[in-house]
């Protein structure tokens, strides 16, 4: 498969993580990070958790170690807080070769 770069896991876990999202502006995104321990940049992220009518979870991403970083969308025309609450954090480490003393 030509530009496809295929690989395997070298591990997965689950965090859940209580957070208390700031504000996010009308009709707008906004990037918030948090601290999700045991994360690293390299790392493929996912996030589910508490949200309320009009304030949806886009993205997650490691922006840096044991640091999260998820986009909320607003698509009301007033600003919402994301509800706060426990978040879940799917981590999936993939393999770039297996070395001494690398682990969640």
């Amino acid at each position: 498969m030509a530009g496809i770069t295929l690989g395997n896991t070298y591990g997965i876990m689950v965090a859940t993580v209580t957070i208390t999202p700031a504000s996010v502006g009308a009709a707008t995104t906004a990037e918030q990070t948090f601290t999700v321990p045991g994360v690293r940049v390299g790392d493929y992220v996912g996030v589910t958790g508490v949200t309320q009518n009009g304030v949806a979870i886009g993205q997650a991403r490691v922006t840096a170690p044991d640091t999260v970083g998820v986009r909320f969308i607003n698509t009301t025309a007033g600003g919402l807080a994301p509800t706060a609450g426990a978040y879940q954090f799917l981590v999936v480490r993939p393999d770039s070769g297996i070395r001494a003393g690398v682990a969640f």
